[in-house]
């Protein structure tokens, strides 16, 4: 028995894209709220910078499950039970960090966090895209991106500011986190639901991932080049502040939030530039301009230079936005349409684990090599890596869709 379609409200019963937007905003915002405060947590509860990079990666996983687990739930329970269920986790985060304690509740609430984000990512994704009015289908999914990467942005942009400015720096932004997660709740209530279904539901299974051997060709150069632009993403979401504050002698906060937050600025309008080349020719390009921030990344720790990290902040966050854009577009036009959305969550898995996996050996480094030779190293696998996939690619370049 065949599992029964979704049917959709017409497309003119569908208002409220941009409300869905700020609510994707919202969630998203929350997952790296924590990302100027490592460096209190550590004055406070002692540990060394290993213990902040796996702190940090344990959201990735939380994401990885979610989105394998659950990828496809909102297409059979709907969008807004999904949006509600990403909120409850997310605001179960926040509380973790309100009444951490040690190390524990740091653990258990990047957990609750990645969760949220596996559940936020495709599920508000499809909400902004479901209730688009005719003709705006372009603007929501620039919407969707915005609202993804800007709410990423925005996390350390808020919680410096909140840190460095106000009272209770390891509270606050996760109070004010709270009090915007009740009115996005709200929002999502009042939301029309998009999908309706007309058959027997059909039972929750998780999706899994698979790659089809037809696309494994344009797979493998577009996951390796998601890895390494995430890799770049995971270096500054877990340990650019506690760089800025070791390397540079940048102690502030807010600052330290405003660099991670033009990473993903730089990243959503990389995405956007992709609107005017094909993604084959994107792809090869987003690369080079990753290659070229990695080079400014290491160039800042050599000369010890805030600007020259800027600088290879807003590098390498629109390379990672051009190749990853590139990727989602040449594997979503490559794989068969039955198993599109396996194949997708294979290509997200394949960027998680780059947000977790190489920050995590980085930690490690620092334990033997200190924070500025261990990013050096860093930058060096990455451009190396990041070089391959770019050879690759102009030998055998990828079909355009």
């Amino acid at each position: 028995m065949t599992a029964p379609e979704p049917h959709h409200l017409p497309r003119t019963r569908r208002p409220g894209y941009l409300a869905a937007a700020g609510v994707f905003a919202v969630g998203m915002l929350g997952t790296t709220l924590p990302t100027p405060l490592y460096g209190l947590y550590r004055q406070q509860i002692g540990f060394s910078e290993l213990i902040v990079t796996v702190v940090f990666a344990v959201y990735a996983v939380g994401v990885i499950v979610a989105l394998l687990v659950a990828g496809d739930f909102s297409d059979i329970l709907g969008r807004r039970p999904i949006l509600l269920c990403a909120a409850a986790l997310a605001a179960g985060s926040a509380l973790l960090f309100i009444f951490e304690q040690g190390l524990p509740q740091l653990f258990a609430g990047r957990v609750l966090s990645g969760f949220s984000a596996g559940l936020f990512s495709g599920t508000a994704t499809a909400a902004v895209l479901d209730l688009a009015p005719p003709g705006r289908r372009g603007r929501a999914a620039f919407a969707a991106t915005a609202a993804n990467m800007g709410g990423l942005g925005l996390g350390p942009l808020l919680s410096g500011i909140l840190a460095q400015y106000a009272p209770w720096p390891l509270k606050l932004p996760f109070l004010v986190h709270l009090a915007l997660l009740v009115a996005a709740a709200a929002a999502i209530w009042m939301l029309p639901e998009t999908v309706h279904r007309t058959r027997p539901r059909p039972s929750l299974r998780p999706q899994g991932m698979t790659i089809p051997p037809a696309v494994r060709a344009v797979f493998v150069p577009c996951a390796l080049a998601a890895f390494a632009g995430f890799s770049v993403l995971g270096l500054f979401t877990a340990v650019a502040p506690d760089f800025m504050a070791t390397v540079l002698d940048v102690h502030n906060l807010a600052v330290a939030g405003a660099v991670v937050f033009s990473v993903f600025c730089a990243s959503t309008a990389g995405q956007l530039l992709m609107g005017s080349v094909s993604a084959a020719k994107a792809l090869p390009l987003g690369c080079a301009v990753l290659v070229l921030g990695l080079l400014l990344i290491g160039a800042s720790l050599l000369a010890e230079s805030l600007p020259i990290l800027v600088l290879g902040a807003v590098a390498g966050g629109a390379g990672q936005g051009l190749s990853f854009r590139a990727g989602l577009t040449l594997i979503g036009a490559a794989a068969p349409e039955l198993q599109r959305s396996a194949t997708l969550s294979a290509f997200f898995v394949f960027a998680y684990v780059g947000i977790s996996l190489p920050v995590v050996g980085v930690g490690a480094l620092t334990l033997e090599l200190g924070v500025r030779d261990a990013g050096l190293v860093f930058a060096g696998c990455v451009i190396l890596l990041v070089s391959a996939v770019a050879t690759y690619l102009r030998r055998r370049p990828p079909a355009a869709p």
